[in-house]
């Protein structure tokens, strides 16, 4: 988990002192691929949390839900259809149900620690 930790950590270091432009184009392919990165992200969190944390599952999800946001995002493009919205109402529904649920494991971890801190 530390290394992690430090990867997040050096990665937005590197982003923030290297200058890099998107075009307007792949802005919205880049924000798509994004969503879908930060949701594999949390959800590895929580399955971590859960003790189910698989490595290639993250790895191979993380990968393959990137792409298909950005397929759908261009596939959409050329269309003419917005179909990356349907990306965003997905992608964003995850992140924040993986969000309540590492909240609400946080807070039932903190509630034991308590618990047993108050029998002692």
């Amino acid at each position: 988990m530390l290394i992690a930790i430090i990867g997040i950590v050096l990665g937005i270091l590197i982003g923030f002192y290297i200058p890099f432009e998107f075009t307007t184009i792949s802005s919205l392919y880049i924000s798509v691929g994004l969503l879908a990165a930060i949701d594999s992200i949390l959800g590895a969190l929580r399955s971590s949390f859960e003790g189910k944390f698989d490595s290639v599952i993250f790895i191979s999800g993380f990968i393959v839900n990137a792409l298909m946001a950005i397929s759908l995002s261009y596939l959409g493009d050329k269309l003419g259809v917005p179909i990356y919205y349907a990306a965003i109402f997905v992608f964003g529904t995850r992140l924040f149900n993986n969000i309540g649920s590492i909240r609400r494991y946080s807070i039932d971890k903190y509630r034991v620690k308590s618990k047993e801190r108050h029998k002692e």
